[in-house]
């Protein structure tokens, strides 16, 4: 399945990714970078946008409450252990 469409985006504080890798990365990153959770909010603007992110799965969930600001929220906690000898 592909993850992208003109529909679908990925929010990070106040940037916007396409993609889902660009966001994860971005995220994984800032948490390491900075110490924090990082949250990735799913925007599904359309039944499509939903459909490409989570299948049948995401159209249900979209026609639930199309109006939802997010259509999923993930929080990503990433840790450097530092070197391994």
């Amino acid at each position: 399945m592909r993850m992208k469409h003109k529909d679908l985006e990925f929010h990070i504080d106040n940037a916007v990714f396409r993609t889902f890798a660009e966001a994860s990365n971005a995220a994984i990153n800032n948490s390491i970078m900075h110490g924090r959770d990082v949250t990735i909010d799913v925007v599904t603007w359309s039944r499509a946008a939903a459909r490409v992110w989570a299948g049948d799965h995401g159209v249900e969930e979209y026609d639930a409450d199309p109006d939802a600001s997010v259509h999923e929220r993930i929080v990503i906690k990433a840790t450097s252990q530092g070197r391994v000898a």
